[in-house]
């Protein structure tokens, strides 16, 4: 059984095809330009393969992800020019009749995290999967099922606490002076030192700032649905990055119950290379395809 993915992105799309053990076969990827020529391109590519049985999609967004709602596949209010208001699903579906998953980007990684503990035979039921890049999502996994029914997670809006010395610094976020994306995202840092992250030291004060708020956004997710793991990916994190997240969060956290080995409860990815979504589109794409076929009587 062939297996389609589209990861789509706002610089990049990657499309893939897999089998049913989610092992990819072939891929290519290709800058974001404008929808018509961006999912074109995707529909040329798949239709190279007839024996597709099924696609998974995360997308950019904001996105509808609410079946019953005449907007549902669509890319809806997004800053992406000339992005907004784009039928994506309804695209894809007028050259292909056959089931597609229709999901964020990040819950694709999300749900290619969880599939991947299950294939490694050490099963993390329940995970929470954050990026932070240009803004800031997370995929939420709760026994093996996505959370959001009334629309994706939107953690990137959740309020934080300020830290201490960056009292005065008012936001990127054009919604809220004080929410995690509009403190701790990738454009952060060039507001705050005239510099992209990557040329920003690690030395740097205003990592241990954004590493304070993240660190907020996993207490936050640790009290209110308690997973097992809790993953940040996403163009702003690293390692030395992720020691400060920790070294914060014990901090904030304060053994307030038992915990994993921080180590191994707050970490980077386990799939390398961002193939994360690809993995999770393949088995959500499966996921639908046995759904679709199922008959009611």
């Amino acid at each position: 059984m062939l297996l389609g993915s589209i990861e789509a992105g706002g610089t990049k799309f990657v499309c893939a095809v897999g089998d049913e053990t989610y092992k990819e076969i072939d891929s290519v990827s290709f800058e974001t330009t404008n929808p018509e020529e961006t999912i074109g391109k995707c529909i040329n590519y798949f239709q190279k393969f007839p024996e597709l049985m099924a696609i998974g999609i995360a997308s950019f967004g904001p996105i509808e992800v609410r079946i019953n709602n005449p907007k549902y596949g669509y890319i809806t209010d997004t800053p992406k020019e000339g992005w907004k208001n784009t039928n994506f699903l309804g695209l894809i579906k007028e050259h292909f009749d056959i089931p597609v998953y229709w999901t964020t980007d990040v819950n694709g990684s999300a749900y290619g995290e969880y599939i991947n503990s299950i294939n490694q035979k050490k099963p993390i039921r329940s995970l929470a999967y954050y990026t932070i890049g240009t803004g800031i999502g997370a995929g939420i996994v709760n026994n093996g099922e996505l959370l959001g029914y009334m629309g994706h997670p939107e953690v990137g809006h959740v309020l934080v606490k300020k830290h201490p010395e960056d009292q005065n610094f008012s936001g990127v976020c054009p919604y809220h002076d004080d929410c995690l994306e509009g403190l701790a995202s990738g454009p952060t840092f060039e507001q705050r030192t005239g510099k992209k992250g990557k040329d920003v030291p690690m030395t740097d004060s205003a990592w241990d700032k954004v590493a304070y708020y993240v660190a907020q956004a996993a207490m936050q997710v640790t009290l209110f649905i308690r997973p097992e793991k809790i993953i940040f990916g996403g163009g702003v994190v690293s390692e030395p990055f992720l020691v400060k997240v920790r070294n914060h969060f014990k901090k904030l956290f304060n053994n307030y119950f038992p915990l994993d080995d921080l180590n191994h409860y707050i970490s980077s990815p386990a799939i390398k290379n961002n193939g994360s979504a690809t993995i999770g589109n393949f088995a959500l794409a499966l996921k639908q395809y046995y759904k679709d076929d199922i008959v009611e009587i």
